[in-house]
Formats: C-alpha cells, structure tokens, sequence
C-alpha cells in the first residue's frame, strides 16, 4: 500500500478452511487473490491469498462465490471518494 492510498475495503480469509477450489478468483473483478503457494492448510490445499488489498473494491462476489463461506469483505463507507 502507498502513502495517502484509501482502502474502500476489507477481506478476511479464513484460510484453514479454504479448499483451493478458485471459484473466488476467477470471479474478482480486480485478480487481487491468487493461491497461497507457501501455504499448506489442515485440510492439504493452498488457500486463498489477497496479492493487493488496497486494489479491493468491495464488490463481495469472491464471498458470494465461496462454497465454503471462508471470505468475509468488509467496506468503510467512511472513506468513499
């Protein structure tokens, strides 16, 4: 993230639970999340990571993808341009 950048928004990933299926990163606008390739979880996969969250617009449709339920995306309305 760059000096003075606004994050519209926020994704939590509940990585022990992702099963690496991609459907969320095919389904983000932006391509901010890619597998985690230095990341094993419990179950054996690579989970999802976010490679540029300042880039993340909020949209939710990495979360409404998820089989899984594991993104949440939180938005400040605060900082709306």
């Amino acid at each position: 993230m760059k000096k003075g950048e606004l994050i519209l928004a926020n994704i939590s990933i509940r990585a022990e639970k992702c099963k690496g299926c991609g459907l969320c990163i095919n389904a983000c606008p932006k391509k901010i999340l890619e597998f985690d390739k230095k990341t094993v979880n419990g179950k054996g996969y690579n989970p999802v990571r976010s490679k540029d969250q300042a880039a993340c617009i909020g949209c939710a449709f990495c979360a409404v993808m998820c089989p899984d339920i594991v993104i949440e995306v939180y938005k400040d309305a605060s900082k709306s341009p």
